[in-house]
């Protein structure tokens, strides 16, 4: 199975060498059709002329090159989409993943997993700036998503290209790989997996993120319980606002009836009316809701599932690379073959 190796780069110029150097003896022991797809995500330190440097040296070192820098996300979702191998590795830049690691995790996919993700066990980082936010981040995406997992934040992946194919990133939604395709049906498993100290440049993160990371977190809830059918949140949301707005009515006749209360002047009325259109309201979002849902999945000839094989049948597989050029025959000949024989 041919093996494709992404890595978003942003301002690394000092790590760039030293992480061609490490990845060398795993591409070759891995003993099949290699390439690494490197992303420089807008660099302004030098980044562009060391990966320019590296494609003409060896042209297994594909460059996907931003007009200006778009982030993590854009930069994981650009190189799978540029990717070619069967086999899709995800890998940090900034060389505190270790690549000795990626033979180990593919040979978890070869086991049958769909997506092995990496876990920081022993995480080389400042205790109060980085290791402590994270470990509260993954506790509550844990408990939130009910996915059990470690550590989100690594970037070290492995994954089958059908799982890939059919990941949709956006925001800072690449730190919820896992969680997105176990989602979609995928068997994922986490393994421990080696972290070193930053050398060289400055991290990209640090607490500002939090925010963001709370944010998508809410969006990936959503997708993953009512996703396919929206009027299940929004219309248990408008039933609650239309039973505390009838009680909040219903509280206002009586104290009219019992002790002569003015209904016009009562605060009470206001707020049961306020409740009931708020419910309306919601109800309105629900239904909008569902026709989103059902243009979304009637383009394209999308489905609210997936189909791991077909026996005895035909099999359709979609791939966002699938009309490959003929200048990667060179590069990909298994894959171009068993491609024009399907």
């Amino acid at each position: 199975m041919s093996v494709s190796i992404i890595v978003p780069i942003y301002n690394e110029v000092e790590n760039i060498p030293r992480l061609y150097e490490r990845l060398l003896p795993i591409m070759d022991q891995l003993n099949t059709e290699v390439e690494v797809v490197l992303v420089n995500d807008g660099s302004r330190d030098g980044s562009r002329e060391a990966l320019e440097q590296l494609a003409k040296e060896d042209p297994r070192m594909v460059v996907v090159e931003f007009r200006r820098n778009y982030g993590q996300t854009a930069a994981m979702q650009a190189g799978l989409e540029y990717a070619r191998g069967d086999y899709l590795v995800t890998l940090d830049g900034d060389l505190q993943n270790d690549p000795s690691d990626i033979p180990m995790m593919l040979a978890k996919l070869d086991e049958g997993y769909d997506l092995v993700h990496g876990w920081r066990k022993n995480r080389k980082d400042q205790l109060l700036s980085r290791k402590v936010p994270s470990w509260m981040a993954n506790w509550l995406i844990s408990k939130v998503t009910r996915f059990p997992i470690h550590d989100l934040g690594c970037t070290l992946k492995a994954m089958r290209r059908e799982v890939a194919d059919e990941l949709e990133l956006y925001g800072e939604m690449h730190r919820f790989i896992p969680i997105l395709a176990h989602w979609r049906g995928a068997r994922c498993v986490e393994v421990v997996t080696t972290h070193h100290p930053r050398l060289f440049g400055k991290t990209k993160y640090g607490l500002s993120r939090t925010i963001r990371v709370v944010l998508d977190l809410i969006t990936v809830k959503y997708m993953l319980d009512y996703y396919s059918s929206p009027m299940k949140l929004f219309g248990r949301i408008a039933f609650g606002f239309m039973a505390a707005g009838t009680a909040a009515i219903a509280g206002t006749v009586l104290a009219k009836l019992m002790a002569g209360v003015d209904m016009t002047g009562n605060p009470l009325l206001l707020l049961g009316v306020m409740l009931c259109i708020v419910a309306v309201q919601m109800l309105s979002v629900g239904l909008l809701g569902e026709a989103t849902t059902r243009l979304y999945y009637s383009r394209d000839s999308r489905r609210p599932f997936t189909v791991r094989r077909v026996l005895n049948g035909f099999e359709r597989t979609v791939r966002h690379n699938a009309d490959m050029d003929e200048e990667d025959s060179d590069r990909f000949p298994a894959v171009i073959e068993r491609r024009r024989a399907a």
